[in-house]
């Protein structure tokens, strides 16, 4: 059943089911390994996840490093999670479990892998002195805030770790149990710059519900925007991905982002669909169940690759360029160039870093949140009248509370 908000003063999983060999696997002969995990701890399956198996492991590491060659703006990754209960249909993320000997496509949505001593470790590498601090970013891989984290919370731990080691990071999530943590993430602020993104392409409830059946509605990831900014804390809006024939007309484009500058998002980022191998066949498989007059047209308009045409990029650049604007966000964010469009972040969402870092992170995307908003700055809710005087409605300097006369804020 799609779950519209997540009760976080109340545990996820009343009762945890240790999975034996039998239960799961009973072809094979007793004392045979369950998976070829590294580290696997135990299989977990709860009442409330029907399907799902959690497999909690024993990480030797918790920092992974971005390969050179990547256009992302971060160098390091934190993941305490794999597979994800979102289940969105579109995630790029798919293939990435392959790796671990599963599908990208039911294996991806019902095994998920815990990382239980992730907070621990990454502790211990962050305090050792060869480390830089440099950013680190969440949410890249999978959602750190999926249903897992509201019974393993793991976050916290990461968040301290991080923030006491004198880490700045970044946190990207669809999930609102993130709210649970605004006073952890509070009191890192004060100790180091944060970046926060919530992942948001969509409002049509029915649509949301097949294409992302998994998350939280997105009236609800709504309201996860404005507690951000009324805490005081930046949130930049990933709109993506943008789905040729079902979300880019002008009309739920402009509606989309007239409700998050309404929210208060510092920003927003808007790209066309990216179907990546392990992405596309399971993509592709729901749009002929969902929608099948639209498949001629979807392998028509992405051909054998990844992106959609060029010349669809620049119509959608165009079209999401124009609502921007009209409700007050910014320009920045939409590129055409394939190679670097998916490493554009918006505005709030990443985190200040000073250095050669910092100059990569400011030239990708806007900076994220250290220090007293000044008393001077435009309120982000103000009206057309005041943002046409030369005040932003929408999309304002990082740090800037979603409303600026509201309490409470981060300082």
């Amino acid at each position: 059943m799609r779950w519209t908000n997540q009760q976080i003063n109340q545990p996820l999983f009343p009762e945890q089911l240790a999975v034996s060999l039998a239960q799961v696997a009973p072809e094979l002969p007793p004392g045979a390994p369950l998976l070829p995990l590294a580290g696997l701890v135990k299989s977990v399956q709860t009442p409330e996840f029907a399907g799902i198996t959690f497999h909690e492991v024993l990480s030797k590491s918790a920092l992974n490093k971005v390969p050179p060659s990547s256009t992302m703006p971060f160098e390091w990754t934190v993941n305490p999670y794999r597979g994800c209960s979102h289940a969105c249909v579109y995630c790029f993320a798919r293939k990435s479990h392959t790796y671990l000997d599963f599908d990208p496509g039911v294996d991806f949505d019902s095994q998920v892998v815990v990382k239980v001593n992730v907070a621990q470790v990454l502790r211990k590498e962050l305090f050792k002195a060869s480390w830089q601090h440099h950013h680190v970013a969440l949410g890249t891989n999978t959602d750190p805030y999926q249903r897992a984290e509201g019974r393993y919370q793991l976050m916290p731990g990461i968040i301290r770790a991080l923030a006491d080691s004198g880490t700045p990071f970044s946190i990207l999530t669809k999930g609102t149990l993130l709210a649970r943590d605004i006073p952890v993430l509070r009191e890192a602020g004060r100790q180091v710059s944060v970046g926060m993104g919530i992942s948001l392409a969509l409002l049509d409830e029915a649509l949301a519900q097949t294409l992302e059946p998994g998350t939280p509605s997105p009236k609800a990831r709504l309201s996860l925007i404005s507690k951000l900014r009324d805490a005081g804390l930046p949130c930049g809006v990933m709109a993506m991905p943008i789905l040729p024939w079902l979300t880019d007309s002008e009309e739920a484009l402009d509606t989309l982002f007239a409700a998050l500058a309404k929210a208060g998002a510092t920003g927003v980022s808007a790209g066309a669909l990216y179907l990546r191998p392990g992405t596309r066949e399971w993509f592709m498989q729901w749009l002929a169940r969902e929608h099948p007059s639209l498949v001629g047209r979807y392998q028509r308009l992405y051909g054998s690759g990844a992106y959609a045409s060029k010349e669809y990029r620049q119509w959608l650049a165009a079209r999401v360029n124009e609502a921007k604007a009209r409700n007050g966000f910014g320009k920045q964010g939409f590129i055409h160039d394939p190679r670097q469009e998916e490493a554009q972040y918006p505005a709030g969402s990443m985190p200040s870093v000073p250095g050669a870092d910092g100059e990569r992170l400011r030239a990708l995307a806007g900076g994220g949140f250290r220090g007293i908003p000044s008393p001077t700055a435009p309120d982000s809710g103000a009206n057309r009248e005041s943002a046409s005087a030369g005040m932003t409605k929408a999309g304002t300097p990082t740090g800037i509370p979603a409303s600026f006369n509201r309490e409470p804020t981060l300082f």
